[in-house]
């Protein structure tokens, strides 16, 4: 597999480097959901398109990472699974779908993986994680209104992933989720039990609206029946923080 970009999810992508051979899997999207920035937008389907054309005349597969969160299904009317009625909650979930459509309709081999909210090593400092863990060892922690994410690990979402191009799963659009939305402040709660700290909270209303429902991984587990094993449930989140939280607890705190 041949991984284009750097980031945090290119480099927990490293160990199926070796695998996959004719797979490219394209790691480099803007940074996170709140980016409105045409430059940014542009720079990335830009390069999309190159990596299109080039899958394209050398017939390899590509693998895009897209979104499951409120920026792609928080309009009241989705319904949260690949299928069904998509109106994006914001800029980058419209940029997101839009990127979707271009494969689609490109010829190319393609697998695209909607994730929800990946938590894992090597993850920006405005990434949810290294956010939360350093409010609270701040004093403070600033949550949205009403605000709830689906956690999952990067490291099954790497597996997912492997599994997914081992079966040969191709031009399909597939949720990787834990199917469960958990209230931040449950999350917090959570962290600051872990890290024995208590911050207060200071609320603010979101940037987009949040799903009425819950991501849908029933694509999911009818590709891939094998998915129970990941735990994926109402505590899952909780061993996914219980395994990251020290790493970015032990980082100095941002000047």
């Amino acid at each position: 597999m041949e991984i284009v970009g750097r980031g945090f999810i290119a480099r927990n992508l490293a160990e199926l480097a070796h695998k996959h051979d004719g797979v490219v899997a394209f790691a480099v999207g803007v940074p996170n959901s709140v980016v409105r920035g045409e430059d940014e937008f542009g720079r990335e389907a830009a390069l999309l398109y190159d990596v299109v054309r080039r899958c394209v005349r050398e017939r390899g597969k590509l693998v895009f990472f897209s979104t499951a969160s409120a920026a792609m299904y928080g309009g009241p009317e989705s319904a949260g699974t690949e299928d069904g009625p998509v109106y994006p909650g914001g800029a980058y979930g419209r940029h997101n779908l839009a990127l979707e459509s271009v494969l689609a309709r490109s010829g190319v081999d393609y697998l695209v993986l909607r994730s929800s909210n990946l938590i894992g090593s090597h993850q920006r400092a405005n990434g949810l994680l290294p956010v939360l863990v350093n409010g609270i060892r701040s004093g403070t922690v600033t949550v949205y209104r009403g605000a709830r994410r689906d956690l999952v690990d990067i490291a099954d979402m790497a597996a997912v992933l492997d599994r997914l191009l081992a079966l040969g799963v191709s031009r399909q659009v597939v949720n990787v989720a834990s199917g469960v939305s958990v209230p931040v402040e449950h999350i917090v709660g959570h962290i600051e039990r872990r890290l024995g700290a208590f911050a207060a909270r200071r609320v603010v209303d979101p940037p987009v609206p949040y799903p009425a429902a819950p991501v849908s991984i029933a694509k999911l587990r009818r590709l891939l029946p094998g998915v129970a094993a990941f735990g994926f449930g109402p505590d899952y989140y909780k061993r996914v923080l219980d395994r990251y939280v020290d790493e970015y607890a032990g980082a100095p705190l941002p000047g």
